[in-house]
C-alpha cells in the first residue's frame, strides 16, 4: 500500500457478506466473501466467486460501514469477522486494510484461506490475523493437483510459517470420497499436522453438491455432480485418523 493511500480508501471487490455461527470461526461472525481465486477445486460451492472482474468494487471504508451495523452484536455473541472468498490473498493489500481496521476496532478477526497465495500475507498482515483457517485440500501431491490445479507446497511451507509465528490455526479438509478419503494420505496430513503446535483443531467437511446450481446458472459444467457424498462410517473414519495422531477433529 503507498504510504500516502489512507487505508480506508484502500478498494477491492466483493462478491457478497453473510452472517454465520459456528463455520467460519469462533461466535457469530461477520463473513466477507472475496472475489477472485487462482485455484479451481473440483467440489468447489462458489464457482461464482472465482473471477475477481465479477466482483463489486467496493472500499474498506464501505465494508466497515457494514461491519460496524453489527460490531456490538458480534461482540456480544464472541464473534467477529472472517475474511474468505474466493481467496482473499488474491487481494492482499485490501484484505489487510480490512483486518487492520477490525482489530482497531476490537473485533476478532479470522483468514479463511487455501494456503497457496501465503506468500502474499506479510508478518504485519498476519499479525491482524488473531485466527487462520487453513484449507488443506489433500496431502498427496498428485491428488493436489489434479483437484486444484494448484501445487500443495506453498500451503504446507504458509502452515509451517504459521506455526513459528504462533499463530493459532483451525485446519479444514473436505472429505471426497475417491479424491480425499485415502488412508495414507490422510495419516500422512495427520502427521503433518500433529507437528505444528499452533493447529488447534481439524474440522471434517464432509463433500456436499449445494453449488450444483450455480455451475449450472453460469452454464459450467460440475465435475463431481456424480460423485456421492461421504456416508457417517467413512466421515468417522477420518476424523478417527486424526484424531490418532493427538489431534481435535470435529
Amino acid at each position: 500500500m503507498p504510504p500516502t493511500m489512507a487505508p480506508g480508501s484502500v478498494t477491492g471487490r466483493i462478491h457478497s457478506w453473510d452472517l454465520s455461527t459456528g463455520v467460519d470461526g469462533p461466535g457469530t461472525r461477520f463473513v466477507l466473501f472475496t472475489s477472485g481465486c487462482p485455484l479451481r477445486c473440483l467440489y468447489c460451492a462458489n464457482p461464482d466467486t472465482w473471477r475477481m472482474r465479477d466482483g463489486r468494487a467496493t472500499s474498506v471504508d464501505k465494508v466497515m460501514a457494514a461491519i460496524d451495523t453489527y460490531r456490538d452484536f458480534l461482540v456480544t455473541a464472541g464473534g467477529g469477522v472472517t475474511l474468505t472468498g474466493g481467496e482473499p490473498l488474491l487481494q492482499p493489500a485490501f484484505t489487510g486494510a480490512v483486518l487492520r481496521r477490525c482489530k482497531e476496532a476490537g473485533l476478532h478477526t479470522a483468514l479463511d484461506t487455501s494456503g497457496f497465495l501465503g506468500a502474499r500475507a506479510c508478518d504485519a498482515f498476519l499479525a491482524d490475523t488473531d485466527l487462520v483457517l487453513l484449507d488443506i485440500k489433500s496431502f498427496d501431491v498428485a491428488t493436489y493437483r489434479k483437484l486444484t490445479g494448484g501445487a500443495l507446497a506453498p500451503t504446507l511451507k504458509f502452515a509451517t510459517r504459521l506455526d513459528r509465528l504462533g499463530k493459532r490455526v483451525w485446519i479444514r479438509y473436505v472429505l471426497v470420497p475417491g479424491w480425499t478419503d485415502d488412508e495414507d494420505a490422510v495419516d500422512g496430513l495427520a502427521g503433518f499436522l500433529a507437528g505444528l503446535d499452533c493447529v488447534e483443531r481439524v474440522d471434517i467437511l464432509p463433500f456436499h453438491k449445494l453449488g450444483a446450481a450455480k455451475y449450472d446458472a453460469l452454464s459450467i459444467p460440475f465435475p463431481l455432480r456424480d460423485t456421492p457424498v461421504p456416508d457417517r462410517t467413512l466421515v468417522e473414519r477420518v476424523r478417527g485418523q486424526f484424531r490418532r495422531h493427538g489431534l481435535m477433529a470435529h
